[in-house]
């Protein structure tokens, strides 16, 4: 525990929030970038999902506002936080609800994929803060709904998957929007040069944070891969999620289409499960959500860009279906289980063609994941597959990353 406890720089109504939500100790970016946010300093932060980074910055932002209380008017917020997905919009919308809960301050989550005329009135009627993905803002502020002209406190968070969701052009548009001065926060789980060319338009002198999480939570994580045909994937996962010790799992897939013919052949099985991703309706990814948080779904199938940014307890079982072509996506994937102390374990199918893949993966963890070859699918050709066996297959029906989520 720091010394003092930087809960305890909080004003008290935030305090009072903090405790009934159950936490006592920081966690170390909340520690570092809190001090200096409530000094009114911009931040750079490297950290990825589950680091605690969404109330090291919610908790300032309210109490930033709430400090210096103002009249606000119609389509024209204080407070503006942009994140790439929509489960991650709505993921901070319940945070600032739950930390500011004692604390008079509006705000509202507006994105893609319902309808917007709640939206604009919401806007309409004022609120301090929005939390919004880049699509329906664009369109909201094009519309006349809303206006950035205002907004002393900017946070843009998943600043990479902005980038790989093909965002960019619309996060320069917005930034262009802004006043100045202001105060802003920039989060970002990698920092490719694009990205960080971004960060030094947006911040003036800030306080740069990181954050790696990634090797503490992969040794507690019991790692595999099982070599199988990629035809015999589908009779693998089924014979493996069968086992009534895995409680709850979450299986990624490389593409949107993939993901709903895995729950097909699961559901055919008799085996409770529901796909996320970014063709999904808004109230059919919340359902699917809400079921698995609660349990009454057993497996969850999700995309990388649909699953960034989700935080569900208790996951004790991540699989790869298909390997990820980045390193750093494997790492991000297996990292939503084992948290909070609990145990955790990551399957991973590997066919030949993704074989390469796995070669990149162990070299980036520095080590060889073990092998498990005594399942019934088991395949030699994968295990030994080189060269131009080991050609990742495309992906069909997609026209590069943007269109996997």
């Amino acid at each position: 525990m720091s010394s003092p406890n930087v809960f305890e720089t909080l004003i008290e109504p935030l305090r009072r929030a903090v405790a009934e939500e159950g936490y006592t100790v920081p966690t170390p970016i909340q520690e570092q970038a809190i001090p200096r946010l409530l000094e009114g300093r911009d931040l750079l932060a490297c950290a990825q999902t589950g680091t605690g980074k969404t109330a090291a910055f919610t908790l300032p932002l309210l109490q930033e506002l709430s400090r210096t209380r103002k009249s606000v008017s119609g389509g024209h917020p204080r407070g503006l936080i942009v994140t790439p997905t929509r489960e991650l919009a709505s993921q901070i919308g319940d945070s600032i609800a739950a930390y500011g809960r004692h604390l008079k301050i509006r705000h509202t989550t507006i994105f893609g994929g319902v309808g917007q005329q709640p939206q604009e009135r919401m806007l309409r009627q004022g609120v301090e803060v929005v939390v919004a993905t880049p699509g329906r803002l664009l369109d909201l502020m094009g519309q006349g709904h809303v206006s950035l002209d205002r907004v002393e406190l900017f946070i843009l968070d998943e600043a990479d998957r902005m980038l790989d969701m093909g965002f960019l052009p619309s996060i320069r548009k917005m930034i262009a929007r802004l006043p100045k001065p202001r105060h802003s926060l920039f989060f970002s789980a990698t920092m490719p040069p694009v990205v960080a060319e971004l960060s030094r338009s947006l911040l003036s002198d800030p306080v740069r944070i990181t954050i790696d999480p990634e090797q503490p939570t992969i040794e507690k994580i019991v790692q595999k891969v099982l070599f199988v045909d990629r035809g015999n994937k589908d009779a693998l996962l089924i014979d493996m999620v069968g086992e009534k010790s895995m409680e709850k799992l979450l299986v990624f897939t490389r593409t949107k289409h993939g993901a709903d013919k895995v729950v097909r052949k699961l559901q055919k099985a008799g085996i409770d499960s529901c796909a996320i991703h970014g063709n999904k309706s808004q109230s059919a990814r919340t359902r699917s959500l809400q079921g698995f948080k609660s349990g009454r779904t057993r497996v969850m199938v999700a995309t990388d860009i649909a699953a960034r940014g989700l935080d569900v307890d208790g996951i004790t079982h991540v699989f790869n279906y298909d390997l990820p072509e980045e390193p750093e996506t494997y790492v991000h994937r297996i990292g939503r289980t084992a948290r909070a102390g609990a145990d955790g374990s990551a399957v991973s199918f590997c066919s030949a063609r993704e074989r390469n893949w796995l070669r990149g993966i162990e070299r980036m963890i520095r080590g060889p994941i073990p092998v498990e070859r005594e399942h019934l699918y088991h395949s030699e050709e994968a295990c030994r597959a080189r060269g131009a066996d080991a050609r990742p297959e495309p992906v069909r029906g997609g026209q590069g990353r943007r269109n996997r989520a």
